[in-house]
């Protein structure tokens, strides 16, 4: 493979790509002899797009995949589809609606990176905003994962986290950090207005700096024994009690 391409496994990621980006797709690959109403969707979007169908053994795309891939490997232009600075204030520019976004301070597990961007696309986020450094990329961990979300929901990697906060605020867009130990619970905190949720690494949570960039912080309320949740746990917890409150009819509780 090229060094300038990437391969994405899985169903839901390769459909998402299809569909999506289909100019970027050189090859898909499909598990010799597998035959069945997902993988015949597959090739028809291949074939409309005019994308060359190989048929492989499942060893070669273990060999490439570990196993994970489903039966079906499409190799394709290296990404380029995370944003920068300019393009997240296109894309706000642009917004016709009260922005709805996830900052993940040095999410460094692709696997919560990648569940994130599910939630994020299930919940309608705008953008999902990364420091460049000390943060999960978009590899193929991320995208399989994401079962497609990572062509739908805009990644966005900042040079510096701090600044891009701080520019948020200037336009007006509020600042939610997720933290255990914060008075405010998530339920009693008004969310309907543009806003961030802002979450941490795993395990050790918010870095200094940005939990006192943020406006708000606001804790979810936690009963059992455990005292933390996956970072992609909160961010549907999060996430989804702002889509909520942001529903017509709907108030915060």
């Amino acid at each position: 493979m090229a060094s300038h391409e990437e391969r994405v496994a899985g169903i839901h990621a390769v459909r998402a790509l299809l569909r999506k980006n289909p100019r970027s797709v050189r090859l898909l690959q499909v598990a010799d002899g597998r035959q069945d109403s997902r993988i015949d969707e597959l090739t028809a979007l291949a074939a409309g797009a005019g994308v060359p169908v190989e048929q492989v053994s499942r060893q070669q795309l273990d060999q490439q995949d570990a196993g994970r891939h489903q039966g079906v490997i499409a190799l394709a232009e290296s990404s380029g589809r995370t944003k920068t600075e300019k393009d997240l204030r296109r894309l706000l520019d642009e917004l016709p609606h009260a922005p709805l976004l996830l900052v993940l301070d040095e999410v460094t597990d692709p696997h919560n990176l990648g569940a994130c961007l599910r939630t994020a696309d299930a919940a309608g986020v705008d953008a999902v905003i990364i420091p460049r450094d000390r943060s999960a990329t978009l590899n193929t961990t991320v995208r399989k994962v994401a079962s497609g979300a990572a062509e739908t929901v805009a990644l966005v990697a900042v040079t510096n986290l701090s600044r891009t906060l701080n520019d948020l605020k200037e336009r007006g867009i509020w600042l939610f950090g997720a933290a255990g130990e914060a008075t405010t619970s998530l339920y009693a905190q008004d969310l309907t207005g543009s806003l961030a949720i802002v979450l941490g690494a795993e395990g050790r949570g918010l870095r200094r700096l940005t939990r006192e960039t943020c406006d708000y912080l606001v804790a979810i309320p936690m009963a059992g024994a455990v005292g933390s949740l996956n970072v992609s746990v909160a961010a549907g917890i999060c996430l989804f009690e702002a889509v909520r409150q942001r529903r017509p009819g709907n108030a915060s509780a």
